[in-house]
């Protein structure tokens, strides 16, 4: 389902708000489902707008990428950047 369901957002996505791209890579990584193209695609769409975020939409995000294992090294330095600053805003279960 995932895989055949992964081209319908993609050409959107750079239309989604923060929730909307927390939400659907966080759909993937619970099921488990990997999908190289969409996250590569979430991350390159994320970056310029990162700091939209909230502190939830940031680690649901992370967690995504780390759950199914899809390394962005430019995400996580950038997701570094945002979110040192406002630690405070995390949750314990955010940071965890």
């Amino acid at each position: 389902l995932f895989d055949k369901i992964t081209n319908i957002p993609l050409p959107r996505l750079h239309k989604f708000n923060s929730q909307e791209i927390a939400n659907t890579v966080w759909a993937y990584a619970t099921v488990g489902h990997s999908s190289p193209q969409l996250f590569d695609k979430v991350a390159e769409v994320a970056l310029p707008c990162l700091h939209k975020f909230n502190s939830q939409e940031i680690a649901n995000t992370v967690w995504a990428f780390a759950t199914v294992g899809h390394s962005s090294p430019q995400l996580f330095d950038r997701v570094a950047d945002v979110a040192l600053p406002r630690l405070d805003e995390f949750s314990p279960q955010a940071l965890a």
